[in-house]
């Protein structure tokens, strides 16, 4: 497996270097056998006026699946620690559940509840563009069930996942709400603007 260190702001030392083949390493020495890469950034913000955070993410590719964790401390070494420890647990989620995925093959149900969503849900807002284009990402889409969708979800430590809908061919995305559980955004049929 390859592991690539990279520092924004922060010189990475042998010993910073050591550490993180140490303690990432550890957290996936067992898993080795289906991770093809894993992507170390670390990061201190430059002139922070308030207590600087340093930042570790990692970003493991296995399979086809993103893993993704991320810790801030005000100590370097601290958030490779937490880091490595969160990172161990979502590889550890990931591989119970490829296992019981393979031991049942069966159709699995959508968990999440399609309830009816109200036809206005910006009400008096008016929704804004940024000013500009800050990234762009780009990634492979293979299609997957909104259960897979939310294992991802659950994986990559974001707020939302983009995926293309097997059962529909769409793209959707889910979301983790406010105030619990999952949501679903589903294009709506016959909602296209002619132009």
């Amino acid at each position: 497996m390859k592991l690539i260190i990279q520092g924004k702001n922060i010189e990475i030392t042998d010993a910073i270097h050591d550490y993180v083949h140490q303690k990432i390493g550890k957290a996936m020495n067992y898993f080795e056998e289906w991770m093809t890469k894993a992507d170390v950034k670390l990061s201190a913000p430059r002139n922070s006026r308030k207590q600087p955070q340093q930042i570790t993410e990692v970003t493991v590719y296995a399979s086809g699946t993103v893993i993704r964790a991320e810790e801030h401390h005000e100590n370097l070494y601290a958030s490779i620690d937490l880091v490595a420890d969160k990172l161990a647990r979502q590889i550890q989620k990931y591989k119970d559940k490829r296992q019981h995925r393979s031991q049942i093959k069966d159709d699995q149900s959508n968990d999440i509840n399609q309830g009816i969503i109200s036809s206005d849900l910006i009400q008096d807002r008016t929704p804004e563009l940024p000013p500009k284009v800050v990234r762009n990402k780009f990634f492979s889409m293979p299609p997957m069930t909104i259960q897979e969708a939310l294992d991802n979800l659950q994986l990559v430590d974001h707020d939302f996942y983009m995926f293309c809908n097997s059962a529909t061919g769409e793209i959707n995305v889910i979301y983790e709400r406010n105030h619990g559980g999952y949501g679903v955004i589903q294009p709506r049929k016959g909602s296209r603007t002619k132009q």
